[in-house]
């Protein structure tokens, strides 16, 4: 959701959570796969008052998968976590930094038009217990194909030596909190630090990290909230 602060708000906070707004007043908002039901936003004015707006949150309609059986999973060897910690650790820190990119103001593009073959949100329930669900989106571009940046933005990681589960792993900050992922790349065009325009090619699709064959999962985040890519893109 994109929104205007009322005139003289010094302060927005979405459930008690503080959002940055620039010197216009517009900001942006969003909501993870299991936000509650309903969300409030609190613009504190200069002299003090409050202006209150609550709204409700639709749920999406994930696809879900029952299965009948257990869910298994193997205790991960003592060489994974060492990696993996490392790996997580560079990752938080991508997502902390503020380059005052204005992607996010745009209407994002495809990185790649290409069939999708994983949506976000779906999950798989193991008689009874859910797995972790889908958290991006997945396009079937193929080995070899180059994808583009969705909007303008910051390179704010780019792993030439695969991590463990992404592969090579490009992170874009779009700026106010939102950012981009983009996993299991073969090559990267662009390095850390980098500013990229919306339709700059940025990668080339592969098949490294944890992956069944080669194609692009795009993620994307505000704040803390995991994000479906598809309602910022065109529906052609």
């Amino acid at each position: 959701m994109r929104g205007l602060v009322p005139a003289g708000t010094r302060m927005l906070m979405l459930d008690g959570a503080p959002v940055p707004f620039d010197a216009e007043g517009n900001f942006i908002i969003a909501f993870d796969r299991d936000a509650p039901a309903a969300a409030t936003l609190v613009a504190t004015l200069a002299n003090g008052e409050t202006q209150t707006r609550t709204f409700g949150v639709t749920p999406g309609e994930w696809r879900i998968e029952h299965i009948n059986a257990s869910i298994s999973a193997g205790v991960p060897s003592e060489e994974f976590q060492r990696r993996r910690a490392g790996e997580l650790a560079r990752i938080a820190a991508a997502r902390a930094r503020d380059n005052r990119s204005e992607g996010w103001r745009q209407g994002f593009i495809w990185p790649v038009k290409a069939r999708i073959s994983g949506v976000f949100g779906s999950q798989r329930i193991y008689r009874g217990t859910p797995g972790s669900y889908h958290s991006g989106l997945d396009l079937a571009g193929g080995a070899g194909t180059v994808y583009v940046a969705p909007a303008d933005g910051v390179v704010t990681l780019a792993v030439d030596e695969p991590f463990t589960l992404e592969g090579r792993l490009l992170m874009i900050d779009h700026g106010m909190g939102l950012n981009s992922a983009f996993l299991h790349s073969e090559r990267l065009l662009v390095k850390e630090g980098d500013v990229v325009r919306q339709g700059q090619p940025i990668g080339i699709i592969g098949a490294t990290g944890r992956v069944t064959g080669p194609h692009l999962h795009w993620s994307m985040k505000w704040g803390p909230a995991r994000i479906d890519p598809r309602p910022l893109l065109p529906t052609e």
